[in-house]
């Protein structure tokens, strides 16, 4: 295990909080010495002045609400990182820019009010790139601070690995958060579209926009997605019969390096080991095209997202930003229709050769290749995309350091809104 990383599974610091076993305000002072420790190498939080003892305050708080451990919520005195695109009361909003905090009040985050009745506190504000576009951080890889630890949640997905958070929030609209969670060994979910709610998030772009949530456990991935996803359906314990398992080879695998390929294809081999059936099916033969149609829409959404913002504080933003800008307001009407055309398309084809080959998962890698070293780039999300742009459930599972010393994960995607049975099956079968 690296210098920065430090293992805090969510399951367990969650069960000996609620027990006492853990006492909360000697784990607020523990986590918080760490914090101070390794905080200034990783950059992973929005710097706060006195949030020890805030957190001692609201852990006292939370004591005198809930005295008996027998009456404790799930995630009693859980502190959560939250990715600076959320509205939090008490907090200011900034979205990783340099406007004003006045730009973005709104009500709190639904997703930030739920963590809150579940008994979890905040930890603080984690890093984001600018408006949770390609303007990075000063955030830095756990496992080699020379590396970026990928984006837009750049801040959540290294503090989760770091150990100074055991739940931290984030968001997707194209791959902010499985590549990161590729980037730094952890698990990330991303809900089929709209199953988690944005209320209260800064958008990026509106029909893309995903929120989800980064922990080290897939155990507790689980119960978090129990709390968050609107119309929860528990499945059964046990699923009898292992999944079929698709893998969509042709040009979208071939967009990952020579090194990820061949450390996936012998992943691929593993599952055929342990008794899965899996097929290799060419699901993206336009691939080129469907990358192409994310960027029009989500670009042309940006613009109107930040036109306010644009034309009152233009001078603040990154020329990352600006240029998307400038792109968004120059693609036509008739680009934009075709793309939503595409898109429903690809989704159509998708769902019908699942269902026609009996396909329950889908595996890819999350990530074209492991965390890119500098800070001036936060990777590329071109594994990630296709399956936001269908708007379906996906779970980044941590896989090895393949030979560049770094992480990689495996991406599982499920079908249109069983998000449920995507969790259910990796956890019951340890994909």
């Amino acid at each position: 295990m690296g210098k920065y990383i430090h293992n805090l599974p969510l399951f367990e610091i969650a069960h000996r909080l609620r027990t006492n076993e853990l006492p909360l305000e000697q784990f607020i002072n523990e986590l918080c010495d760490r914090i101070e420790d390794v905080e200034p190498r990783i950059h992973s939080l929005l710097p706060e002045p006195d949030r020890r003892n805030r957190l001692l305050q609201s852990a006292k708080e939370l004591l005198a609400k809930y005295p008996d451990p027998n009456n404790r919520p799930p995630l009693f005195g859980i502190p959560i990182g939250v990715k600076d695109i959320f509205v939090v009361d008490g907090f200011e909003t900034h979205a990783g820019s340099k406007l004003p905090a006045s730009s973005f009040e709104d009500k709190e985050s639904e997703v930030v009010t739920k963590f809150k009745n579940a008994g979890a506190l905040i930890l603080g504000k984690t890093v984001t790139t600018e408006f949770a576009y390609f303007q990075p951080g000063p955030t830095r890889n756990p496992h080699n601070t020379e590396h970026t630890p990928g984006g837009s949640s750049s801040g959540s997905a290294a503090a989760v690995s770091a150990g100074i958070a055991p739940l931290a929030l984030g968001t997707q609209t194209i791959g902010s958060l499985s590549r990161p969670a590729s980037y730094c060994g952890v698990c990330a979910f991303k809900p089929t579209s709209g199953r988690i709610s944005t209320k209260g998030v800064v958008p990026f772009s509106p029909t893309a926009d995903h929120v989800g949530f980064f922990t080290q456990d897939i155990e507790c991935v689980e119960l978090v997605a129990s709390l968050l996803v609107e119309n929860w359906s528990e499945v059964p314990e046990v699923i009898n019969q292992k999944p079929v398992i698709g893998i969509p080879i042709g040009e979208f695998i071939q967009q990952c390096t020579n090194e990820v390929i061949d450390w996936f294809y012998n992943k691929t081999k593993d599952f055929r080991m342990r008794g899965f059936s899996v097929l290799e099916i060419d699901v993206f033969e336009n691939i080129d095209m469907i990358n192409k149609a994310h960027r029009n829409i989500v670009a042309s959404e940006f613009a109107l997202v930040h036109q306010d913002r644009f034309n009152e504080y233009g001078n603040l933003f990154s020329e990352h930003s600006k240029k998307l800008i400038a792109e968004g307001q120059s693609i036509s009407q008739t680009a934009i229709s075709e793309a939503f055309d595409l898109q429903n398309r690809v989704k159509n084809t998708f769902r019908q050769i699942s269902e026609s080959e009996g396909i329950d998962l889908w595996i890819s890698p999350s990530a074209i290749d492991t965390a890119p070293k500098g800070l001036e780039s936060t990777g590329s999300p071109l594994m990630n995309l296709p399956w936001t742009f269908m708007g379906v459930p996906t779970l980044t599972i941590p896989g090895d350091k393949i030979n560049s010393g770094l992480p990689i994960g495996i991406q599982v995607a499920g079908a249109w809104g069983e998000d449920e049975k995507l969790i259910k099956f990796c956890s019951t079968y340890k994909i």
